[in-house]
């Protein structure tokens, strides 16, 4: 049977083993996927000894994105856009394809819940592996304008000249925002840590978007502030957990599942865990 993992640094929260088992029940395949939790210095190692235990495909989380393009032999295309890798998937030839469906799955679940992409002025909240595999497609969808915030300034405006013969973009100090924006997307790592990021409401307008790409079986803090502030349209990032993955099924499996009823079930299942 073909083994199948999910890296990263936590890991006990991922719900990937559960999305790819509906997704291989769904399509009657047959696979093992587990959770690997790797030291923050030894992805490298934890991958190799995976290999060789037989798997032949992962997910990689944080922290292990831009760690596991270096890992790669070869690259998709939006991987190499991107500069980050949330797929490995081994070759007949023994090499690691690295693929990224992080953006993919974001575009796909902010579509899904109706929120309007061309010609929005979006805040993106983070540069790190996560941001680098969401720019190109939503610079794709022609939004107005993007502004990434972070706080090492020095790496949003690394990022925003890579990106910026895609479409208007620009960075900006977290601590200096004074615009108000129609969607405001996190990123960053905070939520799995339990932090707030330090925002004001000058980036608020009463329709503005906010979509935090972490989940929790509850609000997670990005969400709890936005409710505070009397927003209304919050998502998490479940849905594009699972609309990426589905990415990554397709790619190691040739076999493309349906995405609703796995959001579904995964859905009730985090519930049950309140």
């Amino acid at each position: 049977m073909d083994r199948y993992a999910v890296i990263g640094h936590p890991i006990k929260h991922s719900q990937s083993p559960f999305i790819h088992q509906q997704f291989a029940e769904q399509t009657q395949q047959q696979l093992d996927y587990q959770r690997l939790l790797a030291p923050l210095d030894g992805f490298a190692d934890s991958l190799s000894h995976f290999a060789s235990q037989g798997g032949v495909g992962c997910n990689i989380t944080v922290p292990f994105k831009t760690q596991a393009l270096e890992i790669a032999d070869e690259l998709t295309p939006r991987a190499k856009l991107a500069g980050a890798v949330n797929t490995l998937h081994l070759l007949a030839d023994g090499r690691w394809l690295g693929d990224n469906t992080d953006g993919a799955g974001l575009v796909m679940d902010l579509k899904r819940l109706g929120v309007k992409l061309t010609g929005a002025n979006i805040l993106l909240l983070g540069a790190g592996g996560a941001a680098r595999g969401a720019l190109a497609p939503l610079l794709a969808e022609q939004p107005a304008h993007i502004v990434i915030a972070n706080r090492t300034p020095e790496r949003a405006e690394e990022l925003a000249e890579h990106f910026a013969a895609f479409g208007n973009i620009s960075s900006a100090p977290l601590t200096e925002l004074t615009q108000p924006f129609d969607i405001i997307i996190n990123s960053t790592s905070a939520s799995l840590q339990g932090e707030s990021l330090a925002l004001t409401n000058d980036v608020l307008q009463e329709n503005t978007c906010v979509y935090d790409m972490m989940y929790d079986a509850t609000d997670t803090p990005f969400l709890v502030w936005a409710k505070e502030q009397g927003l209304t349209r919050r998502f998490d990032g479940l849905g594009m957990l699972v609309g990426q993955a589905a990415e990554s099924f397709y790619l190691w499996r040739d076999v493309r599942p349906d995405v609703l009823p796995v959001l579904d079930a995964l859905r009730k299942q985090l519930a049950t865990t309140l």
